[in-house]
């Protein structure tokens, strides 16, 4: 379900209730599309992770949000970032002269 290089970035941006437009989403992740960010958007929203909100107004206004379960995720990838931060920086390795 959480496959893929974006849907993690995505779900980043909706934790700690927040409900952000389409094009919010698409200015905050540089780099992806909007045929991605949608594609990906609808995959979280068919796993029941994220919730779409459509406004009945002209031009149309679409929020997205986490559902309960989407925030249950959100110690778990707390402690992902953790971990990932503490990564330590890689050794470079030594070159070994070329033998003549």
């Amino acid at each position: 379900m959480l496959e893929g290089r974006w849907k993690l970035i995505i779900l980043f941006h909706l934790f700690g209730g927040k409900k952000p437009r389409f094009s919010d989403l698409e200015r905050a992740i540089p780099g992806i599309s909007q045929k991605m960010l949608t594609q990906q958007l609808r995959q979280l929203e068919q796993d029941g992770i994220v919730a779409r909100i459509v406004h009945a107004q002209v031009p149309p206004k679409v929020e997205y949000h986490l559902t309960d379960w989407g925030e249950s995720l959100c110690p778990a990838l707390d402690e992902l970032l953790t971990w990932a931060e503490k990564r330590p920086t890689p050794k470079r390795q030594r070159r070994s002269p070329k033998n003549p």
